[in-house]
C-alpha cells in the first residue's frame, strides 16, 4: 500500500493531485523519475555509484540504498510512470526532527541553460546559498506529543538569513524550541552534534572523503539530518543519521576536486561546530554556577561531585 510519505520536508509533495514520492510500510521511498532526462541521470548516478569500486565502504552509508527503478501509478493519476526505489530514510524514526540542507555556493551545475542558470542565481542570491555556501531548504522540528511538529512554510525558508540560520541549528538541538522560547538551550547539542558518532564527526569523515574524492561533482545535492528527539528527552542517545540526497546534476569530477560541495560543506561544519562549543561552554558556566562543582560529560550531564 502506497502513501504519501509524512515526514517530507522538502521538494515536491503527492498532495492535490500533483507528482511526488511515495512509501510503502517495508522502509522503500519511491520517487517519481524526472523529466527532461534528470531522473534517467540519477539513475545512472546509483547504478555507476554502487558498482564503483573506488568509492570507499565507510563513504557508502552516507547514501541511499537503491533497488532499481519500478513502474508505478504516478501520484497525480496521470498512469504508469518509472519511479526510483530507495531506502526510506526516516522509516525507522518514529517522531524524527529534520532538516533537508542544501550544499555549495552554487546550484546549477555546467551543462545548464542559460535560462536555468539565471532561475538558480536568483534563488541562490535570495538565500544564504551565496554567502554561507548552504541553505535549509527544508525543516520539521518535533516539539512533543502536545505541539508536535514545527514545519515552517516554503517561503519562510527561502527567506532565512544568516542569523535565521544560525538559529535554527541551535534549535534544532535544544529542548525548549517551541516558537515562544526566546533562546535555545541547545541541551542536546553535546550528545547529537558531538561525541564520536555525532553530527560533527559524521560532517568530518564526508569532509575527508571531499578532500580528496575527484570522482563525482555534486551539484545541488542536499544532507538530509535527522534524530529522534523524543528518545533524548527520555534519557537514550540515538545516533544521528546523515544521508546525501537528489542526484539528478551529478556530474563527472575528471580529476578535479568539488570544492563547490566542499567549501559548502566546510561552512556547514563550522556553524555546527559553534553551536556544540557555545552549549559545552554554557555547561561548564552551569556546573561552576551550582552549589556544589560537578564535572560536565560528553554527553551534556552535569555530574555533581
Amino acid at each position: 500500500m502506497l502513501k504519501v510519505p509524512e515526514h517530507q520536508v522538502a521538494g515536491h509533495l503527492a498532495i492535490d493531485g500533483k507528482l511526488g514520492p511515495l512509501v510503502d510500510d517495508s522502509g522503500r521511498f519511491y520517487k517519481p523519475l524526472q523529466g527532461d532526462g534528470r531522473g534517467n541521470k540519477e539513475l545512472a548516478f546509483y547504478e555507476s555509484f554502487s558498482s564503483d569500486t573506488r568509492v570507499p565502504e565507510h563513504i557508502r552509508k552516507y547514501f541511499p540504498v537503491c533497488y532499481g527503478s519500478q513502474l508505478l501509478e504516478a501520484s497525480n493519476g496521470s498512469g504508469l510512470l518509472h519511479h526510483l526505489v530507495l531506502q526510506d530514510i526516516v522509516s525507522s524514526h518514529r517522531n524524527p526532527s529534520i532538516m533537508d540542507v542544501k550544499i555549495g555556493s552554487r546550484t546549477w551545475y555546467p551543462e545548464a541553460s542559460d535560462n536555468y542558470i539565471q532561475k538558480c542565481l536568483e534563488k541562490d542570491r535570495r538565500t544564504t546559498t551565496v554567502s554561507l555556501g548552504f541553505r535549509i531548504a527544508g525543516l520539521q522540528l518535533y516539539e512533543g506529543k502536545e505541539s508536535g511538529y514545527w514545519r515552517p512554510g516554503r517561503r519562510a525558508v527561502q527567506s532565512f538569513t544568516v542569523y535565521n540560520v544560525r538559529s535554527i541549528l541551535r534549535r534544532f538541538v535544544s529542548s525548549n524550541s517551541s516558537i515562544g522560547n526566546e533562546s535555545s538551550d541547545c541541551s542536546f547539542a553535546p550528545s547529537i552534534y558531538g561525541g564520536s558518532a555525532g553530527i560533527l564527526e559524521q560532517l568530518l569523515e564526508l569532509k575527508a572523503w571531499f578532500e580528496d574524492q575527484t570522482i563525482y561533482h555534486f551539484h545541488s545535492c542536499s544532507l538530509l539530518i535527522l534524530f529522534d528527539k523524543e528518545s533524548v528527552s527520555k534519557g537514550s542517545t540515538p545516533v544521528p543519521v546523515i544521508k546525501l540526497i537528489d542526484f539528478a546534476h551529478v556530474v563527472e569530477g575528471k580529476g578535479v576536486i568539488d570544492h563547490n560541495f566542499l567549501g559548502g560543506l566546510c561552512s556547514l561544519i563550522k556553524f555546527v561546530s559553534e553551536v556544540l562549543s557555545d552549549s559545552k561552554e554554557s555547561l561548564i558556566k552551569d556546573c561552576v554556577e551550582s552549589e556544589k562543582p560537578g564535572i560536565c560529560t560528553d554527553n551534556g550531564n552535569c555530574q555533581q561531585s
